[in-house]
């Protein structure tokens, strides 16, 4: 259960980086930064790009159903809920009954099994790409890969650092003329990755205000 809090839930829910191995989006060094080189994309695949940051860029709020498998092939769902910009809240099923709860500007996770509560600033989470104001790909953050589908597109990304390694790819599904975010898979350092895939999403929902509060519970680790 532990690998599982640490691994899965961090690596694919907090997403696009790691958490457990030292957060790559926002982390800063002392030392001379070389960076990777974005490729040149056709027309076509930089509208691919444009339209996906568009469409996360237009996301306001939202919830429905995820399901989460890691890289050995371990499963868990549950239920999530979304709130623009800034805030998203992830809620485990039975057994495990995790959260994972940004705030605007915090992540709080808590697993009630292990009694542990864990804390990480938003901005230095992959969530930040899809929680952040203004949403950008071509800056801090880079896309390296833009893959047609039968139904869609992929999208490649990863820290623009050359020695953060880590990568996410978000699949985005046509609806009709409409765009959808269908599922995210991140890859950490060593190369093992987790997916989670938005069974359901449904966009405009009124949400609740106190889903994106988690404060430490008494007797937490």
């Amino acid at each position: 259960m532990t690998e599982l809090t640490k691994r899965a839930l961090l690596t694919g829910l907090t997403a696009a980086s790691l958490l457990t191995t030292a957060p790559a989006w926002a982390q800063g060094r002392n030392t001379i930064q070389q960076f990777v080189t974005p490729p040149k994309f056709s027309a076509q695949d930089q509208g691919r790009i444009d339209r996906a940051v568009a469409y996360l860029q237009s996301l306001g709020t939202g919830g429905g159903r995820f399901e989460q498998t890691d890289y050995k092939g371990r499963t868990t769902a549950g239920k999530w809920w979304l709130q623009r910009p800034g805030k998203i809240r992830f809620e485990y099923d039975a057994p495990y009954s995790l959260l994972v709860v940004s705030d605007g500007k915090t992540v709080n996770t808590w697993d009630p099994r292990l009694k542990a509560f864990n804390q990480y600033p938003l901005n230095a989470t992959p969530l930040s790409l899809f929680l952040s104001k203004q949403i950008r790909l071509d800056q801090g953050v880079i896309v390296t890969e833009v893959t047609p589908t039968t139904d869609g597109f992929r999208l490649k990304a990863r820290d623009r650092r050359r020695d953060v390694e880590g990568s996410i790819l978000m699949t985005f599904i046509e609806r009709g003329n409409a765009l959808q975010l269908g599922e995210w898979t991140v890859t950490d350092q060593q190369g093992k990755g987790t997916r989670v895939r938005l069974v359901t999403f449904d966009r405009n929902t009124a949400v609740r205000p106190d889903l994106f509060v988690l404060k430490k519970p008494k007797g937490a680790n």
